[in-house]
């Protein structure tokens, strides 16, 4: 029997899965403020959409409920969910105007993140594409690489209200495309489409026989009167839409990791059977999500939408919202669309004034002068780096100084 010649230990190394990976949202710039808060200085995180840490608290009945239910919520529950939880998820599909939503159909998972890496691995196979924005929340990019497949971003029109390009959408369809990805109200941008907008999506989707995802969770967080349609409420019935939502934003329950997917269209679930056994394959192998959680799900949905406080006029996200815009386009050489709705502004810094080569090295020049934690746009896969998003949390008074602070850093900085 041979016995193997002694060597010396190599360097463990991530799989290869990963090489394709990033989420630069909580990426290198981060490490360096953790160190600078080790050093006891305070860092005004800007890179983060988590609602607690400025002083937005979950509603106090969502609490009592899930406090009340803890007794019950020691063991398993179903892999799709607690069937209290899925009626409340059903019947607001139903106000939504989604049809064919039934009990079966829904899936609640960890957030809506596990169910974005849940879906991707039910559907691709190595090589496989799929069609997502540009810029993008970059879970959905990184989801679809680590699932074997390839995200291939189509632009959003900036000059347009960063509505999705649809003539660029239908250049990047290939034989390999096998779903289309839409962020209505969209992060970064804060853009939310009309339903002439979702429908053009929608058309393209079917000419070409694309699963379509629609990820909704900052559907209630709208600005200036505007509406949102979801997706599944304008498709046709011979669409498969994959809707995501959750309790993270417009609730103020980030913590709880409680999120939903839902799947419309009759017709289309019938030929879609052996990937619907494949979602629900997923769902039972990681047992089932926070059960405790789950019993603010029905709470949530049906009690009073506490969010409307904070959005409509005297609300204090309309007031970080307007304070975040007026002061970003007052700087020299930075424009601003307006967020519509969710809890991000994207700002451009104009090429010919600040001729930035990379905007990762900016964020982190920021943060180390101003202690400012910003994300740069790159990092939501973004073509350019002429942008950088900024979280709409904090006070506006906090808001607008820290604004302050980024324009005198404007003023001094060139690379």
């Amino acid at each position: 029997m041979d016995t193997p010649t002694p060597t010396e230990p190599q360097p463990l190394k991530k799989s290869h899965k990963l090489h394709n990976v990033c989420y630069d949202i909580r990426g290198p710039v981060l490490d360096h403020a953790k160190r600078l808060e080790e050093e006891g200085q305070r860092v005004l995180k800007l890179n983060i959409g988590n609602p607690a840490p400025f002083g937005f608290e979950a509603p106090e009945e969502i609490l009592q409920d899930v406090m009340r239910n803890l007794p019950t919520a020691q063991g398993y529950c179903d892999s799709k969910g607690l069937y209290s939880a899925r009626k409340a998820i059903m019947q607001e599909c139903q106000r939504k105007e989604i049809p064919g939503v039934g009990i079966e159909d829904i899936y609640i998972g960890n957030g809506v993140s596990e169910l974005i890496v849940m879906a991707m691995q039910a559907l691709l196979n190595d090589g496989d594409e799929v069609l997502i924005p540009a810029p993008d929340y970059p879970l959905w990019t990184a989801a679809a690489h680590l699932s074997g497949g390839h995200g291939v971003h189509y632009l959003c029109d900036e000059q347009a209200g960063w509505a999705p390009d649809i003539d660029d959408i239908r250049a990047k369809v290939t034989s390999r495309t096998r779903a289309i990805v839409l962020i209505n109200p969209n992060n970064p941008t804060g853009a939310v489409y009309p339903p002439d907008v979702v429908k053009a999506v929608l058309q393209v989707a079917q000419e070409h026989h694309l699963v379509v995802f629609s990820d909704e969770i900052y559907d209630k967080i709208l600005y200036d009167g505007v509406t949102h349609t979801s997706t599944g409420a304008l498709a046709d019935d011979d669409q498969l839409v994959i809707t995501m939502n959750g309790l993270s934003k417009s609730y103020r329950c980030a913590g709880f990791r409680s999120g939903w997917m839902t799947i419309s269209g009759t017709l289309a679930k019938q030929r879609a059977k052996d990937f619907i056994q494949g979602l629900t394959m997923l769902a039972s192998m990681r047992l089932c999500a926070n059960v405790p959680a789950q019993h603010a799900i029905q709470t949530a949905l049906g009690g009073y939408q506490s969010i409307n406080d904070l959005i409509l006029p005297g609300g204090r996200l309309l007031a970080q919202r307007d304070i975040t815009v007026e002061k970003l386009n007052a700087i020299p050489g930075v424009s601003c669309v307006t967020p519509k709705g969710a809890l991000y502004a994207f700002p451009r810094l104009d090429p010919k004034v600040y001729n930035i080569k990379d905007d990762q090295q900016l964020v982190l020049d920021l943060l180390l002068q101003e202690k400012i934690l910003l994300v740069q746009g790159s990092a939501f896969n973004w073509p350019a780096p002429d942008h950088v998003r900024i979280v709409t949390l904090p006070w506006a008074d906090q808001l607008g100084d820290a604004l302050d602070r980024f324009a005198n850093f404007l003023s001094r900085y060139r690379q």
